[in-house]
Formats: C-alpha cells, structure tokens, sequence
C-alpha cells in the first residue's frame, strides 16, 4: 500500500525507495517484527485471562505418560499476533493492486482463520483432537485450490504454473494437472507438516525463517530479469511481492521466538502453524521450486515423515518404529533435551537451506 508514495517522488525525493523491493522488504520485515515483539507481552496476558491454554494433541499415537503436563498452562493461539503481523505489515509494505500480494495476504489468513476454529474447539470444549482431520484436510484443499487458480489465471506467472520444474534441469517439463496436483499437495502437506513441527518451544518458527528466507532469495532472483536470464530461471514481473511477504514472516517469527523461546509464554498453536506452513507452500509454487520443498523444509518433512511410518508400522503390525512420534519427541525419549532438539534442528535447517540456494548455479 506504501508503495504508491513512489509516485510522488517528484514531490518529495526521498519517496523513489518505496520503488526499491530490498526497502520495501526491510519495512515488511521491521514492521512485523516490532508489532510482535512489543504486543507479545499482552497478547499472552489476554490469551491467559480468556483461558486458551493449551490442550496438547500429539500425533503418532503417543503414550499418554509422554505428554508434558508442565506446559498445560501455557496458553495457545499465539499465532493470533504471529499471522497477524504478517498480514498487516504485507498489506503496509506490498503493492495489493496486483494479484500476487492478495493471494499471499489471503490465502494466509484462510488457513489462520481454519487452524483459529481448530484451538477454539481444543481449548474451549477441552477436545484434545479439534476439529475433525477430515474437515481440516478439506478446508486446507479448498483455499489451496483457490489460491492456485487464482493465481494461475489472474497473475503474470499464468501458464507458468503448467510447468515441471527440476532442480539440476535447465529447461521445464510439461505436465498441467500433474502441476496442478502437485501445487495442492506442496500447499496442504506444508500447512500440516509444520502443524506436526509445533511441538517444542521456538521449533516450528526458527525453523519456518530458513525456510521463507529462502524462497525470498527465489523470489528476488525471479524477480529480476537480469539474474533470473543469468541463472536460467524464469522470470516473472511482480514477483517482487512475495519477497516483501515473505520478509514480513521472518520479522514476525524472530519477534515471536522472543515470547516462545523456552520456556514460552505462549504457543502459536494451529492457527499459526498451519497458516505459516500454507504460506511457506505458496511460497513453493509460487516460486516454482515445489521439489526443492523437500530440501528447504526438510525439518518439516522429516517431522511428517516420522509420524506416516509410526501410524503405519502400528496400524500393520502393532509395533512402533520411533519411540515417540513426530520425530522430535522421539529425541525427547533418549534424553535430548528441549534446547538440544531445538537448536539442533534448527542448524539442520539452516544446512539444508543453503544446500538448497546451491542449486541456484546447478543448472
């Protein structure tokens, strides 16, 4: 919405940065992050008096001795603040005239407001499982299915959302509904993957910052035509957008980790995680890098991986593979402890994101 000011540059001089992406980003970014930061402290205070305490539901058949009863006072919907910044700062620092930012801003906010009614029922009927997984699953399908058409018949990338794009691979491949399939699986699968990560204090955020700091590298570089000739990926006008969105998460997940770093004040529960995992999986095919997903949210994957086999194994056979599912909870059982889990992933993430940006000049 600022960015209009660029048309009075005229008037005043200083008014050209609103054209420049890298200030607009960087607005995104310290605007979110100060809106956290600052409203941490009385969104926890409001989310204690209106008794959103958490009501843990852990995945892969946990045993009921393994959940931590010491966090069943720290209250949830934190992501209230979190997606919330993220929304407000976007629609601040992005151009909403254009197709690209809307869908973003949107789309966010559909699968916030799902994982919203998802806590609601888990904290105020005292209903561990929420809202029924077949319905979430739906809810997420549907504002994914919007957001692609929305984008693949309304935006500049057009057509391009019919291509198959490989890492290693110069040039595309065709495959339209094999595309429009994979979209849909790269959007919910990331939704639900990060819902599963947001299990130990400061995990799913820290790690969500490599992840949308990626793909921001993917989108400046689209973004402009001469890089994106020079590394032989496609360029797409307007994708500036998605840069400044995906700046305005990582400031508001550094604020956040200040109020969920161990021990957190408060948990972003699904109205947070599965807002910021649909965001991080538009931001995977809005960048055409659904593949690389696996690489730069490979936490996530790992975490949604784990609790597939446990079901599985013990639907089949009635034995578990890990001793506690998702994954890090299974560190949990041999004696890691939470800031060990914590930053140990969260290097793991980082890794990951830089093997991922490697692949930029592997073409």
């Amino acid at each position: 919405m600022l960015c209009f000011l660029a048309n009075f540059s005229d008037v005043f001089g200083p008014f050209r940065l609103f054209d420049y992406v890298t200030f607009r980003a960087g607005g995104a970014f310290l605007t979110s992050f100060l809106l956290v930061l600052l409203l941490g402290g009385v969104t926890a205070r409001l989310l204690r008096r209106f008794n959103t305490v958490s009501a843990e539901r852990l995945a892969g058949l946990v045993p009921e001795e393994y959940i931590d009863k010491r966090k069943s006072k720290t209250p949830c919907m934190g992501g209230l603040l979190l997606i919330g910044a993220v929304i407000v700062s976007s629609i601040f620092w992005t151009d909403i005239s254009g197709v690209i930012a809307p869908v973003f801003i949107g789309c966010t906010a559909l699968f916030s407001l799902i994982g919203f009614f998802d806590d609601y029922i888990k904290t105020a009927h005292h209903d561990r499982d929420g809202m029924p997984g077949k319905v979430k699953f739906l809810l997420t399908v549907l504002v994914a299915a919007a957001g692609w058409c929305i984008v693949r018949y309304c935006s500049p990338l057009g057509v391009m959302l019919d291509k198959f794009y490989v890492p290693f691979c110069k040039e595309p491949f065709d495959g339209k509904y094999f595309c429009w399939l994979l979209a849909l699986l790269t959007i919910v699968g990331a939704s639900h993957a990060v819902n599963l990560t947001d299990g130990k204090d400061g995990l799913a955020s820290g790690c969500a910052i490599f992840s949308t700091f990626t793909y921001a590298i993917f989108a400046y570089l689209m973004g402009h035509k001469v890089f994106a000739g020079y590394l032989n990926i496609p360029y797409v006008p307007g994708m500036q957008e998605a840069v400044v969105f995906a700046s305005a998460i990582c400031g508001s997940c550094i604020g956040f980790l200040w109020h969920n770093c161990q021990p957190a004040s408060m948990f972003m529960g699904d109205t947070g995680s599965i807002a910021l995992g649909g965001a991080i999986g538009l931001l995977a095919v809005m960048t055409r890098q659904e593949i690389l997903l696996v690489v730069v949210g490979g936490v996530f994957v790992m975490e949604a991986v784990s609790v597939m086999i446990q079901v599985t194994s013990f639907r089949l056979t009635g034995k578990r593979v890990f001793l506690c599912t998702p994954i890090h909870h299974h560190f949990e059982r041999l004696n890691w402890t939470e800031s060990q889990i914590v930053i140990r992933f969260w290097i793991i993430a980082g890794v990951l994101a830089l093997l991922a940006l490697s692949t930029l000049k592997l073409r």
